[in-house]
C-alpha cells in the first residue's frame, strides 16, 4: 500500500528534504510503505543538477535551494501543488525513464479531468500547454532523484501560483516559452479538487492500490 499526506501550510524546503531523506531511507529498509505527499512550499527557487548561474536572473528576490534532483531553475510557492512521490522502482520495472514518463502521464490524465490539453516535447522534461500562435507554456515541471532504486522529489503543477514570481529565473532554462496554470487558463480549480483528482489518476498510472 502507499501513503498518502497532505500538509497545510508552506512547508519549509530544507525540512521536506530532510523528511523525504529520512522516509527514503526508511522504504528501503523496508521500515515504512512508499509515499506520495502533497504539500506547497513557501517562494523559492531551486537549482538542480544541470541548473546554469546565468539563468538565476534575480538571486535576490527569493530564497535559493541547491537540490539534487535532475533539471535546472524552477519556482515554487503558494498555489502550487508540489507532489513528492518516493516509490521503490524495484517494485516498477526498474525503469527510470518509464517513471518520469509515468510521472508526465500522471499530470496529463490529470489535466483532462479539467478540459486541459497537457502534452509532452521531445527533450524537455514536463507538461505543455500549447496556447495558439505558436505559444505554448509549461504548467507542471519534474525533476526527480532515485536512490538504490527509490524515488524522491517528483512534480509541480501549477494550480495558481503568482506567475510572475517566476521572472527571477529562466524557467527550466527555456527562455522561449512561457508558464501557465489552471487559473491563468481560466480554470477555478480548488487545491483540493486537484488532490482528489491526482490521487485518482495515479491509481490508475502506476497500477497502485
Amino acid at each position: 500500500m502507499i501513503d498518502w499526506q497532505t500538509s497545510t501550510g508552506a512547508v519549509d524546503y530544507e525540512a521536506a528534504v530532510q523528511t523525504m531523506e529520512a522516509r527514503v531511507q526508511s522504504i528501503r529498509d523496508g521500515k515504512a510503505p512508499e509515499l506520495v505527499w502533497f504539500l506547497e512550499h513557501p517562494p523559492l527557487y531551486t537549482a538542480g543538477t544541470s541548473a546554469r548561474a546565468e539563468d538565476l536572473l534575480d538571486a535576490k528576490r527569493f530564497p535559493v535551494y541547491a537540490t539534487g534532483r535532475g533539471g535546472e531553475y524552477t519556482y515554487h510557492g503558494p498555489g502550487q501543488r508540489i507532489a513528492y512521490v518516493m516509490l521503490d522502482l524495484k517494485n516498477y520495472g526498474q525503469d527510470v525513464r518509464g517513471f518520469v514518463c509515468n510521472l508526465e502521464n500522471w499530470v496529463i490524465a490529470t489535466l483532462k479531468e479539467f478540459d486541459v490539453t497537457g502534452e509532452r516535447r521531445p527533450g524537455r522534461v514536463g507538461v505543455w500547454v500549447e496556447r495558439g500562435g505558436g505559444r505554448e507554456d509549461k504548467i507542471a515541471a519534474i525533476g526527480v532523484r532515485v536512490r538504490k532504486w527509490v524515488t524522491f522529489h517528483g512534480i509541480s503543477l501549477n494550480v495558481s501560483p503568482d506567475l510572475s514570481h517566476y521572472s527571477g529565473i529562466v524557467p527550466c532554462g527555456i527562455s522561449q516559452h512561457g508558464v501557465t496554470s489552471l487559473a491563468d487558463l481560466g480554470i477555478d480549480a480548488g487545491m483540493k479538487e486537484v488532490d482528489r483528482v491526482l490521487k485518482s489518476q495515479f491509481s490508475k498510472i502506476f497500477n497502485a492500490a
